[in-house]
């Protein structure tokens, strides 16, 4: 077979003029219409489909946003509802304070304090999440945002009038406090004799009305945080909030950095791009938080044993002796009654108690479930921080 390669055309003496339209230049295709009047309309309605396309980058988790508000509307009205009752029982029960009943047993009044302990957890981690959101974005901002949790009442923002700074971080971290503290004396439970087994359960109205001045303070400094800075993004995920950095030019891709750990801090520790590495750092190298929880948390473990154990020499040695010779050996119940081994400490409800008891009561309740609040607050941490890993 003979193959005929075809005669090679000149190549034109003159170079030939390209036309071009100022439309081509951009990164659309666009279709030829025939009438001109409705060119601009269709480019007009290219160029909105594709910007419109950009906030589909990250999930903004809208929904999260509904039902967090919705806890905080809750929170809010209950703090109101705490408000108005305990003023009303102050005002209408002059001396003690205080509503009274007698039930057949401690369970009644077990049950309302638990039933009310759980009520103020719901509406502090409502008004937290708050918190925590803002002051995550309240960091970004400011280009300090180096994990994507972090323990919001011991990180701040810069700015002392910032409602996610030092200042107002404090003032959070004493309004947690006093949230479980006044729930504890809300309810009081006392019983009689041994012998005679009755028990009498009184609302008291001071700690109901310092509990809604609480939850009501955090509602407002949550939502003073929300409205300071610009909340791109409500969900929880790591990469939806870097999506959303990185959209927003709020965090910047540092070069050379490819594949390396969170335990690299800069490029001179890094030495440029790596190797996945095979094990994940875990937790208490990289978070530097992480190891601090977990130390005050065994040191917590450790105070409450101690504590266990000292009553229970005190109301062995003395307690039981000189005031309970007919109690029997003790009773680990769930539940405390006559027979628990306890110290306990009797305030005059039935008479006239004056701001001193109470101030005394306030305190050393403060003292003694300060440390406890803070630390199951400072474990959520460790919670979060295993979420996002799990990612």
């Amino acid at each position: 077979m003979t193959l005929i390669s075809p005669t090679p055309m000149k190549a034109p003496s003159k170079p030939t003029e390209r036309l071009w339209h100022p439309f081509s230049l951009l990164p659309y295709d666009f279709p030829m219409i025939p009438d001109p009047e409705h060119d601009f309309d269709s480019i007009t309605f290219e160029v909105k489909s594709t910007v419109d396309t950009t906030t589909d980058l990250y999930d903004r988790s809208l929904t999260s946003r509904r039902y967090v508000l919705a806890g905080v509307l809750c929170a809010s009205i209950f703090s109101i509802g705490c408000i108005i009752a305990g003023t009303a029982i102050i005002a209408t029960l002059q001396g003690n304070g205080a509503i009274q009943y007698l039930p057949n047993s401690n369970l009644p009044g077990e049950m309302l304090s638990l039933i009310l302990n759980l009520i103020v957890t719901l509406c502090t981690e409502s008004t937290g999440l708050v918190h925590s959101i803002s002051l995550r974005s309240a960091l970004a901002s400011e280009s300090r945002l180096r994990f994507n949790t972090n323990l919001r009442l011991l990180t701040a923002a810069r700015g002392w009038r910032n409602p996610n700074g030092s200042l107002l971080n404090g003032v959070m971290a004493v309004l947690l406090i006093s949230s479980y503290m006044s729930a504890s004396l809300v309810v009081l439970s006392s019983g009689g004799s041994v012998a005679e087994d009755t028990y009498l359960v009184c609302i008291t109205g001071l700690p109901l009305l310092l509990l809604g001045i609480a939850i009501l303070l955090q509602v407002v400094i949550a939502l003073s945080g929300m409205c300071a800075v610009k909340i791109l993004t409500w969900s929880s995920s790591p990469f939806d909030v870097t999506a959303a950095l990185v959209h927003h030019a709020q965090l910047t891709p540092a070069p050379l950095r490819c594949m390396c750990n969170s335990m690299t801090s800069g490029l001179e520790v890094c030495g440029g791009p790596s190797r996945p590495s095979e094990i994940q750092p875990s937790a208490w190298h990289t978070h530097p938080s992480i190891r601090k929880v977990i130390l005050s948390l065994w040191g917590l473990v450790a105070a409450c044993a101690g504590w266990a154990v000292l009553v229970t020499i005190i109301w062995n040695t003395v307690f039981r002796k000189s005031q309970y010779p007919v109690a029997p050996k003790g009773s680990w119940s769930f539940f405390p009654n006559q027979a628990s081994q306890s110290l306990f400490w009797d305030l005059p409800i039935h008479g006239g108690v004056n701001v001193q008891w109470w101030i005394l009561a306030f305190v050393t309740l403060a003292l003694v479930q300060g440390p406890l609040t803070l630390g199951l607050h400072c474990s959520e941490l460790i919670v979060n921080v295993i979420r996002d890993e799990r990612r």
